[in-house]
C-alpha cells in the first residue's frame, strides 16, 4: 500500500498536518512513537491558544486534535520512525514495518535538554524530571528547583509552587527572559524565589536526591542547596537523528521555506523541529496545515 502522506510526529503540527490532508481526501498515516499530543499534553493549561478563555488542558485538546484527524480518516498507528528513503516512492523506515508514500511530513518535535552535570542521569525519574505537569503532585510540600529563566521554567515553577513547600529558580544570567506576564504572575506567589548567575553543577544522594551543588558563574564560588526534586527547563533539542540529506541550521532544526518545503523535494517539515522564531502550538498548528496543502500541490503537480 502506498499513501499519499506519511506524517512523523503526532504533536500539533503532526495533528493538524493529518486534518487537513485527510480532509482533503489524500490517503493519510501519522507515525507516533509515544502518544498523540507531543510537549502539549505536558501543559495544564493552554490560556494563549485562541478560542479557548479561560485556558484549555493540553491533553484535552490534543485528544480534540486526534477525534477530528480520525474522523476525517487520517490512520494513526504508534511505531518509531528510523530512517526515510527519498525517491519517487518514498519510504519510512519504522522499528516494526516499512511504509511506502508518495510525500513525507516530518513533525517530530524536539525533547528536553539535560543539564549533563553529575549525579543526573542517576536520578532521572527519580528527581529529576521535565514535566511539572507530569511530576509535581510528588512534591507535595517539598522543596524544588526549577532550572532555566524562559517562558517555560517560570510558567512551570508557578504550577509547581501550587504543590511544593518552596521552589528555588536557578537562572545562568542576570535577569530572566520569560515574558513580562509570567514574571508577574510568578512574584505573586511568595513561596518562589530565584538566584541569577548560577548553574547547577553536581546532584547528591542516596536513593533520590538530597542536594545540588551549584555554582555562581561570576565569582566561581560553589554552594550546596537542600532539595528534593529537581525540574529542568533550559532548552530544546531538534529530534532530527532519524534521517539524514536535509539541509539543517547551525543547532539542527530543519530548514523549510514559508510553504514548509525542506532541501528534497515531496519532504516536509512543520512545527518545533524547523527553524523558526516562535514556537508555540498556535504556529505548530498553522504550520502543521500548510505542509499539509504543499504535500497535495505536489502530489497533484509533481
Amino acid at each position: 500500500m502506498i499513501y499519499d502522506v506519511i506524517i512523523i510526529g503526532g504533536g500539533p503540527a503532526g495533528l493538524s498536518a493529518a486534518i487537513y490532508a485527510s480532509r482533503a481526501r489524500l490517503k493519510t498515516l501519522l507515525i507516533e512513537k509515544n502518544g498523540c499530543g507531543g510537549q502539549m499534553i505536558t501543559t495544564c493549561s493552554l490560556e494563549n491558544y485562541p478560542g479557548f478563555n479561560g485556558g484549555i488542558d493540553g491533553f484535552e485538546l490534543a485528544r480534540k486534535f486526534e477525534d477530528q484527524a480520525k474522523d476525517f480518516g487520517a490512520e494513526i498507528i504508534y511505531d518509531e520512525a528510523v530512517r526515510i528513503e527519498y525517491g519517487l516512492a518514498k519510504k519510512v523506515i519504522a522499528a516494526n514495518c516499512t511504509y511506502e508514500t508518495k510525500t513525507v511530513i516530518i513533525a517530530a518535535g524536539t525533547h528536553a535538554k539535560k543539564m549533563n552535570i553529575r549525579g543526573e542521569e542517576k536520578f532521572l525519574g527519580r528527581g529529576v524530571s521535565f514535566c511539572a505537569t507530569c511530576d509535581a503532585p510528588f512534591y507535595k510540600d517539598k522543596n524544588v528547583l526549577v532550572v532555566g529563566g524562559g517562558d517555560s521554567a517560570i510558567e512551570e515553577a508557578v504550577y509547581i509552587s501550587k504543590f511544593a513547600k518552596n521552589v528555588t529558580i536557578a537562572h545562568r544570567r542576570d535577569k530572566l527572559r520569560a515574558t513580562k506576564i509570567l514574571q508577574e504572575r510568578m512574584r505573586l506567589h511568595p513561596n518562589i524565589s530565584v538566584i541569577y548567575n548560577t548553574v547547577p553543577k553536581e546532584i547528591s544522594g542516596r536513593d533520590f536526591p538530597e542536594k545540588i551543588t551549584m555554582t555562581n558563574i561570576k565569582t566561581n564560588e560553589n554552594k550546596d542547596l537542600k532539595i528534593d526534586g529537581i525540574f529542568v527547563f533550559i532548552g530544546l533539542i531538534p529530534n532530527t537523528a532519524f534521517f539524514s540529506g536535509l539541509a539543517l541550521d547551525e543547532a539542527g532544526y530543519v530548514i523549510t521555506d514559508e510553504n514548509m518545503n525542506t532541501s528534497v523535494a515531496g519532504i516536509f517539515a512543520c512545527g518545533d523541529i524547523r527553524k523558526k522564531q516562535l514556537r508555540q502550538v498556535v504556529t505548530a498548528v498553522s504550520d502543521g496545515a500548510q505542509a499539509a496543502i504543499s504535500a497535495q500541490h505536489y502530489i497533484e503537480n509533481p
